[in-house]
């Protein structure tokens, strides 16, 4: 039998239709570029089908059932551009794409954002986001041309390409939100700014993805997060510094924040840290011992036998309120009066109020010079 009367016998006897086993792939290509006519065409609520003849987009078709003929002209009017004159017009010669348009859900991501400073205690901190999200097609003819190529599509590279798309967002414009915003990092984890942050991704990512006629619709499970670790002593230095937060403002709280973990780094080091070792892996895990050694001096003991920061410039620590104030006879932020120094020279400058050392011959504050007391 001739190929001719192949065709005209089998005239109105092939079903061209997405398969079941390809139903879930979000572009499918039809198999077979010849079509016959009479041939009975079968695109499903979900999807498009979009025809190519010699590398260019020839028509779409919407959902619904056709029958791909040309007394159909005038429903489909683009099938007069496929019909092959080799074979006598028996048949359409053309590439055929069946797109899906349904909300494809359950894309899940995961990846590290980076360190972020902790604005609360000024720590850098080590912050990782996962998730999943949705993603539908709004142009089927720019994906396939933008995208997914002519050769068959699976669905996994488009997933992938995706994936790329919402971290790299995520990278670079929540770290910004963090910093711009100043948001704790312990308030981000437990996910009270993650309304803002979904909405914000949203629409950072649609400049990245419409131009390959795709959207993504929605985030859910949306989680940044921290190291165990990290977290926990980022509640041990809240915790710690709380009395001087109350007592002392914010710049000494920060000031402790950072003495506190630099102690722990220090501390760690001395016990085996570093590379390989077991001591400070959380929080300043690579700072050196003599560093964290060093910040441990900013710590003294009060009289109510607790710890607060010594004075960061020249200075007394009152022993009444605890405060770092300027020296003289009197604590400028209480009242206390100073008990005189045991130095065999007057306690306090003649000339300024102010402390003089043991050995002072001049004071370090006005430059009067001293009395010797008998």
């Amino acid at each position: 039998m001739s190929v001719l009367g192949w065709f005209k016998r089998g005239v109105g006897e092939m079903m061209v239709a997405r398969p079941d086993d390809a139903k879930p792939h979000v572009v499918w290509k039809h198999p077979d570029p010849t079509i016959p006519f009479g041939s009975n065409l079968t695109i499903e609520a979900d999807e498009v089908a979009v025809f190519f003849r010699d590398g260019k987009v020839v028509g779409t078709l919407t959902p619904g059932r056709h029958v791909l003929e040309m007394s159909d002209s005038s429903n489909i009017p683009f099938l007069s551009d496929l019909v092959d004159s080799f074979t006598g017009g028996n048949v359409f010669i053309t590439e055929a794409f069946f797109v899906s348009t349904r909300e494809h859900t359950g894309v899940k991501f995961g990846g590290r954002i980076g360190h972020v400073e902790d604005p609360k205690s000024g720590i850098p901190v080590e912050t990782m986001v996962h998730g999943e999200f949705s993603f539908t097609v709004t142009d089927p003819e720019q994906l396939i041309t933008g995208l997914v190529g002519m050769g068959r599509a699976e669905s996994h590279t488009i997933r992938s390409w995706m994936k790329e798309q919402v971290l790299k967002v995520i990278r670079d414009h929540v770290a910004e939100l963090l910093v711009k915003n100043k948001w704790p990092l312990l308030d981000v984890t437990s996910g009270a700014f993650t309304e803002e942050m979904e909405v914000e991704v949203l629409e950072r990512v649609k400049a990245h993805v419409t131009g390959y006629g795709l959207k993504i619709a929605r985030l859910g499970n949306f989680i940044i997060s921290i190291d165990e670790e990290d977290a926990d002593n980022l509640k041990r230095l809240y915790t710690d510094a709380a009395y001087l937060k109350t007592v002392g403002g914010v710049e000494r709280y920060q000031q402790f924040a950072a003495g506190k973990a630099m102690m722990g780094a220090g501390e760690g080091m001395a016990q085996g840290g570093g590379e390989g070792g077991g001591g400070a892996s959380g929080l300043l895990g690579g700072a050196g011992l003599g560093v964290g050694f060093g910040l441990a001096q900013m710590l003294v003991k009060d009289n109510r036998g607790g710890e607060v920061l010594a004075p960061a410039a020249a200075g007394i620590l009152c022993d009444d309120c605890g405060a770092s104030v300027a020296p003289g006879k009197f604590c400028s932020a209480c009242g206390h009066t100073f008990e005189p120094s045991s130095s065999p020279r007057g306690a306090f400058c003649t000339g300024c109020g102010g402390q003089l050392g043991p050995d002072a011959h001049f004071c370090g504050q006005c430059g009067t010079k001293c009395e010797t007391l008998e």
